[in-house]
């Protein structure tokens, strides 16, 4: 393989499930709160990966009302039978000691689909994952979660059989024995590698400590022991290290017989800094001991190339939105969006507010490169303040900046910043002629700046705004035992409708651009010489 730039994934892809199928390999990753659900990627290589888009629609998939970052966790892609098989689970509350996480599985015979109608496994506990043993059977394993105060929130690990044929779950859970000591203990997968299971497991939670471990044992069930060099991967012991909170692993075989690790990793701001780009997806090669433990050197995640730089801008010609780009909690549906309605448009019917957890009206793409471009142009006639439509830089309903179109005794254009919760319209907005505006944002690692251009060149709007509130750090909100948010998406690139009359009152967009690798010079964006 040849040299990786790591991650392979830019931007929020965590989570990674891959598979090979033949010379073809597949790559699902968490999706959360975003349509369509379970992002994939392909790839030939390792190294290069084209997305495909969400699985997921509304048939599958119902997200209204779940809470910022719940919704679709660490999925599972595996193949067997000829079909591709996709656990998932579609999280819809994690506050008081509850996780409420009803898993399903979906099937289809070519990752295009068509995918089949979704099968109800259960709720026991989430991150679940489907082994398909050499003997033909096929198991389920999942943390069990635990509601008890005091319990820590896991009862460990837990097997079931899947039938295949009969697509259900058959017989009684199996309590997999974990090695001694390993407290909080997720993300299973299994694998067999001649006459071992091998058990990767994700533990030390998401952040700082976050590592993969594997555990190895002669039957399913168990008992499992742990390497004694330690964790596969993980940046605990330096905090120093470009990539950070490596863990939730997932392996593959190349034909030749090399194996590798797909496993997500953060890139900070400084040493234990934020991590506006959330969670993305690393590769590393991965080499086997002569007495049988798979091995990364050092443990370490493994550095690599910058991501490519991205320069793409999309003219809305074609029926469908292009699998860059996502949705909040609803399907691209025509009763609020529509490619179609005027040629090379994208247009948008206004949602409810930003703190709804039904019927929002955002399209948007993830952030990938602490220093990027993202603009588009706004064609839009509000009939009153309740009326915006604009640009955003979007973590979650509580973490936002917003510059928008809307009316306030005639057209104008404004910014507002919400941070964790608390709203704030900045002053001095922007007066504006008839006709449409380009709305764009800089971001320049701890600096966000909103521009605009009627027709006779960018100019800033707003003052020089704080990304970092986009981050995972900043939008988890836990006091002691007390969890508010959790905060697991990335920061995203977005185009924001809001219609609090209930109207529905449209927008249209046009050539919305991103970039990387820009930084602005007298409020014109310009190429880097470095990303």
């Amino acid at each position: 393989m040849r040299r990786t730039p790591n991650p392979v994934l830019p931007g929020s892809h965590p989570d990674p499930s891959v598979v090979r199928v033949g010379g073809d390999y597949y790559l699902a990753t968490s999706t959360f709160e975003w349509s369509p659900g379970v992002r994939v990627h392909h790839s030939r290589d390792l190294v290069t990966w084209r997305p495909l888009g969400g699985v997921l629609d509304g048939r599958h998939l119902d997200l209204t009302g779940c809470p910022d970052s719940g919704g679709v966790w660490a999925p599972n892609l595996s193949h067997a039978d000829g079909l591709f098989h996709l656990v998932y689970s579609n999280v819809s509350t994690y506050l008081g000691g509850f996780t409420d996480s009803p898993n399903h599985l979906v099937t289809a015979p070519s990752i295009d689909g068509p995918w089949s109608a979704p099968v109800p496994l259960h709720a026991r506990g989430f991150d679940a994952s489907l082994f398909h043993d050499e003997d033909g059977r096929s198991w389920l394993l999942n943390l069990v979660h635990d509601w008890r105060p005091g319990h820590g929130g896991s009862a460990g690990l837990e097997a079931v059989r899947y039938d295949r044929s009969a697509r259900r779950l058959d017989g009684t859970p199996v309590p997999i024995e974990l090695p001694p000591g390993g407290g909080w203990i997720e993300g299973p997968n299994l694998y067999r590698v001649g006459d071992w299971y091998y058990l990767l497991t994700a533990d030390g939670g998401t952040g700082w400590a976050h590592r993969v471990t594997v555990a190895r044992s002669r039957t399913l069930a168990g008992p499992y022991e742990r390497d004694p060099a330690g964790p596969l991967v993980t940046a605990y012991d330096r905090p120093d290290w470009p990539l950070q909170k490596a863990g939730h692993g997932s392996l593959v075989r190349t034909p030749a017989g090399d194996w590798f690790l797909a496993y997500l990793v953060a890139r900070p701001l400084g040493v234990h800094g934020r991590c506006l780009l959330g969670r993305e997806t690393a590769i590393a090669p991965v080499t086997w001991t002569a007495d049988g433990w798979p091995r990364i050197p050092g443990a370490l995640p493994v550095l690599g190339d910058e991501p490519a730089a991205e320069d793409e801008t999309d003219g809305f010609d074609q029926p469908v939105l292009g699998p860059q780009w996502s949705t909040l909690r609803r399907p691209a549906a025509p009763d609020w969006l529509s490619l179609t309605e005027r040629p090379s448009r994208l247009r948008i019917r206004g949602g409810r507010s930003p703190q709804s957890l039904i019927g929002p009206s955002l399209v948007a793409r993830r952030i990938t490169a602490y220093r990027c471009a993202f603009e588009a142009t706004v064609e839009f006639r509000a009939e009153g303040f309740q009326q915006l439509a604009g640009v955003t830089a979007y973590y979650n309903t509580r973490n936002w900046h917003f510059c928008y179109v809307t009316d306030d005794g005639g057209p104008v254009l404004r910014v507002a910043t919400c941070d964790r919760g608390e709203v704030r319209v900045h002053p001095a907005g922007v007066p504006l002629p008839d006709g449409p505006v380009r709305v764009g944002f800089d971001l320049d690692h701890g600096d966000l700046t909103f521009r605009y251009d009627t027709g006779d060149g960018w100019r800033r709007c707003g003052p020089v705004l704080d990304p970092l509130i986009l981050s995972d750090e900043h939008a988890t909100e836990i006091t002691g035992a007390d969890v508010r948010t959790l905060a697991f998406t990335g920061a995203f690139a977005g185009l924001w409708v809001w219609d609090l009359t209930g109207g529905g009152h449209p927008a249209d967009f046009a050539d919305a651009a991103y970039r990387t690798g820009v930084q602005t010079v007298s409020g014109s964006p310009t190429v880097s010489r470095s990303v």
